[in-house]
């Protein structure tokens, strides 16, 4: 997309939901932390569902060391590789209660050496939990990202990069909101939903759908790279 297209594309996503947010429930950074450690190769309703209780219990690593791995388990156990991300939370809220008085840190590159923390999650809380202009690229991200010509790229460092630098200053902090909800409910992997789609007409995606189908003439587009 050239500048004015990146320009119309955002203004149009901001005008259709101006207040956008996160779907994963939390109560304070460090529970934001937390969820967003859960939510790898998981849904955002199964971790909702398994910390609404979770975090009445232990929303600050102190009550979390308190409660104990095998207790975090039995939270935890409807999510995915549940074993393994209950040791991630335990050791990183270890580290925040020696290492930094029970606080999150407010730095990618701090936030990325606590267990369970990439970069990705580090975007996520630093945007959605300090309101940096970070942009944390997910499957869905990348594949927008690709598919509409707004920020090409083959990996999702690559398109973090391409965004950060195309994305104008002033939507940087609604971006990966943005970007994010309009993967998961409308530009879809396996069939976009072209026909109500807002930035449809800016979109470079060369086989769009229509309620049929796939538009007449167009042939249908290579499927892009997955994030991995």
């Amino acid at each position: 997309m050239k500048p004015d297209q990146i320009e119309a594309f955002y203004a149009t996503l901001a005008k259709a939901n101006p207040n956008p947010r996160g779907e994963l429930d939390y109560i304070n950074p460090y529970t934001l932390l937390v969820a967003v450690v859960l939510s790898a190769q998981a849904t955002d309703s199964s971790v909702n569902k398994a910390t609404e209780l979770l975090f009445k219990v232990a929303d600050t690593p102190e009550k979390m060391l308190k409660l104990g791995e095998g207790k975090l388990k039995d939270y935890i156990k409807i999510i995915g590789l549940y074993n393994n991300k209950a040791k991630n939370v335990m050791a990183l809220s270890r580290i925040l209660v020696e290492e930094f008085k029970g606080e999150v840190p407010q730095d990618r590159e701090t936030l990325q050496t606590l267990p369970g923390v990439g970069r990705k999650t580090a975007n996520v809380v630093l945007n959605v939990a300090f309101g940096h202009p970070t942009i944390a690229v997910d499957t869905h991200i990348f594949r927008v990202s690709n598919r509409t010509g707004l920020a090409p790229g083959k990996d999702p460092h690559a398109i973090e990069l391409a965004l950060e630098k195309r994305t104008p200053d002033k939507y940087k902090r609604n971006a990966h909101h943005w970007l994010i909800l309009h993967g998961r409910y409308v530009c879809k992997a396996r069939k976009p939903e072209c026909p109500r789609c807002v930035v449809s007409e800016i979109c470079a995606y060369p086989a769009k759908t229509t309620v049929a189908g796939v538009l007449p003439g167009k042939k249908k587009a290579a499927r892009t790279t997955s994030a991995r």
